[in-house]
């Protein structure tokens, strides 16, 4: 992949870290270029969005202080790593749940 192909889809990745909706506009928005760069994390940005959601309804059930901070900022961290993975041009997939990520989405694209 070069380097024109990197900065055509970095605005597109940056924005599917950003919600559920983010997501879904970058996906719509990848659909006619085909950017490989978008595409890898429209998956990583709609994988952790979902995550998100899921974890997060589990952990509200708790009335603890302690398992939501950590859900947060453990969540956050990851968002974080994958926005700045997007705008340092980079395909590294988020640790551990990455790969499936990819392999879960992988008809996105």
């Amino acid at each position: 992949m070069n380097q024109e192909t990197i900065e055509e889809g970095k605005i597109y990745a940056v924005v599917s870290y950003l919600t559920i909706i983010g997501s879904v506009i970058a996906i719509i928005m990848n659909g006619e270029k085909k950017n490989e760069f978008t595409t890898f994390h429209n998956r990583q940005g709609l994988g952790l969005c979902l995550l998100w959601m899921l974890i997060g309804y589990f952990v509200s059930q708790f009335d603890n202080m302690q398992i939501s901070l950590a859900f947060w900022v453990s969540m956050g961290a990851l968002l974080f790593l994958g926005v700045m993975t997007a705008v340092n041009g980079s395909m590294k997939p988020i640790p551990v749940i990455g790969p499936l990520f990819q392999k879960l989405f992988k008809a996105i694209g």
